[in-house]
């Protein structure tokens, strides 16, 4: 009994962490939420965002920012494709303002600096654990 009582909050804790989706398992951010960066430019660099799946902030959209614009609403199993200038991008998540439920009332502001390059990707991925909450971070393959 003592053994179930100690390990069943782990177990808890631990479904509260996202992981990422199979690449047959993403969808794209429907273009009503996608509202920057659609448009391919001469020159630009594409910026992919992908979120996990999880059950942490589920029902929640979350904002994905360039240069702390907003350039996306993304929900679980998103992604969002996104033609930037070539240069250093401050590319981060944040609060949906556009969320007038609690989701949009909270703190979050995460940030990182991507190298863009004329005609190159960047991959990034949108992940939650319980520990730390949301976090944007380069994908690894």
């Amino acid at each position: 009994m003592r053994l179930i009582c100690a390990v069943l909050p782990l177990l808890v804790l631990a479904g509260c962490s996202s992981f990422q989706a199979a690449p047959e398992k993403v969808t794209a951010v429907p273009s009503e939420r996608m509202l920057a960066y659609q448009q391919p430019v001469e020159g630009s660099g594409l910026i992919v965002v992908n979120r996990d799946l999880g059950m942490l902030g589920g029902g929640c959209y979350v904002a994905v920012l360039v240069d702390r614009q907003v350039a996306a609403r993304i929900g679980i199993g998103e992604e969002a494709r996104l033609h930037v200038p070539p240069g250093n991008r401050v590319v981060g998540i944040g609060i949906d303002r556009a969320d007038d439920t609690l989701c949009g009332k909270g703190r979050l502001r995460r940030e990182l600096v991507v190298p863009v390059v004329a005609g190159e990707s960047q991959h990034l991925r949108i992940l939650s654990e319980a520990k730390s909450g949301f976090d944007i971070r380069v994908a690894t393959p």
